[in-house]
């Protein structure tokens, strides 16, 4: 995806998509926003999260949720790992 930046698909449903990412230190992903509703899980590392203007500081066990159409964007403060649902799928990534 980007460096230092890794997507595995984890499932790939008719209306529901979970994928694993690793995130080295440092990396952002900058402001963006889509028509899919997103969740996210942090299952290690810290991570900040900005959805719709407000930022967190996330770690392991915490949770986001960014609705469709919603600006929102991340840097990972250390090595992180986060697991995401999409709904619907993302078909960028299904073939990607």
């Amino acid at each position: 995806m980007a460096p230092g930046l890794i997507r595995r698909t984890l499932v790939n449903g008719e209306r529901l998509m979970i994928c694993r990412f690793d995130l080295d230190q440092g990396v952002e992903i900058p402001s963006h926003s889509h028509p899919h509703d997103q969740a996210g899980y942090v299952v290690s590392g810290l991570i900040r999260i900005t959805v719709d203007g407000e930022g967190l500081e996330l770690g392991p066990g915490d949770s986001y949720c960014a609705p469709s159409g919603i600006l929102h964007s991340a840097q990972a403060l250390e090595k992180t790992v986060v697991v995401d649902t999409f709904s619907p799928p993302r078909e960028d990534y299904r073939s990607a």
